[in-house]
């Protein structure tokens, strides 16, 4: 049943033409003949960014011990040129780096946020990925059948398509979410998404 009034979600067409130009090509070139969109929408980059900050907190020790080596390596003491130079301690600074890209990974998720588009159509649900090399990964409707939900208090959300669970070299799980992340009215589009998956059986 629509949904009218100040609770209804923008028109399909409308949020089509916010998005960058790039996505919007890459969503229509991506289109069947017959293939109609029942809804677009795009991950809210703060939330989205949120999904990151296990990295920094991981990233905070790790930094911090890189800099410690860094210096321990050193002597503690600031370089002196006049007797030469001890490349030691350089061997600290690829750690440290990758420490800064863990502190700085919610600033890397919001900007993927803004390169991703989701869309839902007659025939499938698509994520749209815009990267140096182009991700497009569909689920068709008898893929949409096990949606896990996640809300928050003002109605946006997680919406779930599948959890990719694998183990690092330290036998630690990892976990990966795919579907609509970040969005807003989350329940309404989980009705929209159920819907279609209830159309194959």
């Amino acid at each position: 049943m629509p949904v009218h009034g100040s609770d209804a979600m923008p028109a399909p067409t409308e949020t089509l033409w916010g998005l960058p130009v790039k996505l919007q090509s890459l969503i229509q070139a991506e289109l069947n003949e017959k293939e109609r969109i029942s809804w677009v929408g795009t991950p809210d980059p703060k939330r989205f960014g949120m999904r990151a900050w296990p990295m920094v907190l991981f990233g905070i020790p790790w930094t911090a011990f890189a800099l410690f080596w860094i210096a321990g390596a050193s002597g503690f003491k600031i370089p002196d040129f006049n007797k030469g130079f001890d490349f030691f301690p350089l061997f600290g600074i690829p750690f440290v780096l990758i420490g800064l890209g863990l502190l700085t990974s919610p600033v890397w998720m919001m900007k993927k946020a803004r390169n991703t588009a989701y869309v839902l159509t007659t025939d499938r649900a698509i994520i749209f990925e815009k990267k140096l090399a182009t991700s497009i990964r569909s689920f068709e409707p008898e893929q949409l059948r096990n949606l896990r939900r996640t809300q928050w208090d003002d109605g946006a959300g997680d919406l779930i398509f599948e959890r990719q669970v694998a183990v690092d070299n330290n036998q630690q799980r990892q976990q990966t979410d795919i579907g609509f992340l970040a969005i807003p009215d989350v329940k309404k589009v989980e009705t929209l998404v159920r819907e279609l998956a209830e159309s194959s059986l």
